[in-house]
């Protein structure tokens, strides 16, 4: 990519790029950081902090409008504070009260509106097809990196596809296996979160999302085919819908297998994470088809499962689908059929 392409990729991309804020009330927030075993009865936060609403800016950082009339997408890991208020700064200064709509529940997307009283039309980015992705294409990386330096840009290349890393997406939650992402060298920093991944036509390719710690350029974005079906039920639905299955499971592979004494060395293996946990959940679409605790899921539609994970399957599916599995019990075969329904 030529200089003056990539400067008339960014001016174009640019005015769709936003900064989000998150404001906690002020004497809520007190209460907060006062509570618990270790918590500070006397908690001072300066004057200077909070604002004439009396709210404290808490955290925040990047999104972009994917709808004139002021859909942002963004990260879940960025919004996920509970009690908070979002405000929307465009790249033209002009700030927003926004309302969250959306929660992907398995992938890092989350979906602000911004309360467009005036009927503003925004700019926004068009969104492209991650399934067509090329080691080595130049992408751009755009975000208000670190919440400090706005409208940064890094430049860089796809350095992987498809791969999987451990994250907490919500600092809440324990990490969870994050799959299918984009690996870039493109500089991703705090505050870059939920920024757009373009690629040379200036196309969202991805949103950017996490980073390796004491790594050097190796840095990930979430897939926009993900995000694309998210606005696509939000407009159609009023909410993300997907699908649900009902287990939980480890992916076989030979040394999972070998660890595990197990026979087969592909499928999944239908098992609770912790004592506490059920293998199979109670009234889902598994249970409702006798999948049980210790049973291997070896195909899929008739097709062999080979490192594959249920959410990456699920992610191929919609909700309302039969879906033939091949279960593997005791050591026999046999299929059943599921109904997929709506998570919750």
């Amino acid at each position: 990519m030529n200089d003056l392409k990539t400067i008339k990729i960014i001016k174009k991309t640019m005015p769709a790029v936003v900064s989000i804020i998150l404001s906690k009330n002020v004497d809520d927030l007190k209460k907060e950081l006062g509570g618990g075993k270790f918590g500070k009865k006397n908690i001072t936060i300066p004057e200077d902090k909070i604002t004439s609403d009396g709210t404290v800016e808490i955290g925040g950082g990047s999104g972009f409008f994917v709808d004139a009339s002021g859909i942002v997408l963004t990260n879940k890991h960025v919004i996920a504070e509970s009690n908070v208020t979002y405000k929307v700064t465009t790249d033209g200064e002009k700030t927003f009260d926004a309302e969250l709509v959306a929660r992907d529940p398995i992938n890092d997307v989350a979906i602000l509106k911004i309360e467009n009283t005036g009927g503003e039309r925004f700019p926004f980015l068009k969104l492209g097809d991650s399934s067509n992705l090329d080691l080595g294409q130049t992408v751009l990386a755009i975000g208000n990196a670190l919440g400090i330096f706005k409208n940064t840009v890094s430049m860089g290349i796809i350095s992987g596809l498809s791969r999987s890393v451990k994250a907490k997406p919500d600092p809440q939650k324990p990490a969870q296996e994050m799959r299918g992402l984009i690996q870039t060298d493109a500089a991703i920093n705090p505050g870059n979160s939920g920024g757009p991944l373009v690629d040379a036509a200036g196309r969202v390719i991805g949103i950017n999302a996490a980073v390796v710690a004491g790594a050097q350029n190796i840095n990930f974005a979430i897939p926009i085919n993900t995000a694309k079906r998210d606005v696509q039920d939000l407009k159609k639905f009023g909410r993300i819908r997907r699908p649900l299955l009902g287990i939980r499971y480890v992916v076989l592979d030979d040394d999972v297998s070998r660890t595990m004494h197990l026979a087969l060395d592909h499928g999944v293996y239908v098992t609770k994470e912790h004592p506490m946990d059920e293998a199979v959940i109670s009234g889902s679409p598994a249970s409702l088809a006798g999948i049980r605790e210790r049973d291997i899921i070896v195909t899929w539609n008739g097709k062999p499962i080979r490192n594959d994970s249920v959410q990456e399957l699920l992610e191929n599916s919609n909700v309302g689908d039969e879906v033939k599995l091949k279960i593997v019990r005791n050591g026999k075969e046999f299929e059943t059929n599921v109904t997929l329904t709506e998570r919750k």
